[in-house]
């Protein structure tokens, strides 16, 4: 749960990410707004919201030729648009992490599981080999990986879809970074092996006293994991509640996304499909 504190971990005001494209520009992230302490914020919309821009504009993620505005956008109360870009990169991993959607195309196919974890760690923290290898070891145990010692020396080809996301997981939580942002982390998963993400996700997070951002289109699954949830729609936050409270939502967008929604014992064929309305998007 949240704790509260003299100053947000995360700070976002009016954040906007704009990209030109060859018909003029257009704004992926209008105005977002919100702050996040040592708690789940799940931020829930469909593909093309703006959500996973969201994440990678506080990363540093977003590409070069697109614009970043904002009035804060603060880790810590530490400026994230006027920092240095070696700061940054120094901040990016230590601080704060993110796990990417799917570790196929996240994961370095060339190199073994180990070295990559290792090479992080190495990257933000001057170790010895053998301690680094040992806390990769201690770290793929702490994400339920049998046998450490062998998936250490594995290639990401050699591992299920599963694993790989935990891999990825293991490897963000490598240098005990304060905020965590999990882009769509069980999108490529069947739904037993995403409980099973999501109870090692939940475990740390609660261990180590993290803030995360969990970005999701699956609102049910959001709102079984996190405190509270921005609704996203064309860029910009359209509501703002705690999960307890998603039956109350009063925004037509978010009740069209719980209204898709299939009920186990009811007779609800075919499912209901969201009408949209050109004001959502205004």
């Amino acid at each position: 749960m949240s704790v509260a504190t003299d100053q947000p971990l995360l700070a976002v005001d009016d954040l906007r990410v704009t990209f030109p494209t060859r018909t003029g520009e257009v704004e992926a992230v209008r105005g977002v707004s919100f702050t996040l302490g040592r708690e789940r914020l799940g931020i829930v919309g469909e593909s093309g919201s703006g959500k996973s821009q969201t994440g990678r504009a506080i990363m540093g993620l977003t590409p070069s030729q697109a614009r970043i505005t904002a009035k804060t956008l603060a880790f810590r109360g530490r400026n994230l648009l006027e920092m240095p870009a070696s700061e940054r990169r120094h901040l990016r991993g230590k601080q704060v992490a993110m796990i990417l959607q799917d570790p196929k195309y996240s994961l370095n196919p060339v190199m073994t599981i180990g070295r990559q974890i290792i090479e992080t760690l190495k990257t933000h923290e001057k170790v010895s080999n053998a301690e680094a290898k040992a806390r990769t070891l201690a770290m793929l145990e702490a994400v339920q990986i049998r046998d450490p010692e062998r998936v250490f020396s594995l290639y990401p080809h050699e591992v299920s879809g599963g694993m790989g996301q935990r891999v990825m997981i293991a490897m963000m939580l490598i240098c005990g970074p304060e905020l965590l942002i999990a882009d769509e982390p069980t999108s490529a998963l069947d739904v037993t092996v995403q409980l099973e993400v999501l109870a090692i996700l939940d475990k740390l997070v609660a261990e180590r006293g993290m803030g995360l951002i969990f970005i999701s289109h699956d609102l049910r699954l959001v709102s079984s994991f996190c405190n509270r949830v921005l609704v996203m729609y064309a860029g910009r936050v359209v509501e703002e509640l705690a999960t307890a409270d998603l039956s109350q939502a009063q925004h037509p967008y978010t009740r069209g996304l719980l209204n898709c929604l299939p009920t186990i014992g009811s007779d609800r064929h075919p499912l209901p499909v969201l009408d949209r309305k050109p004001e959502w998007a205004l």
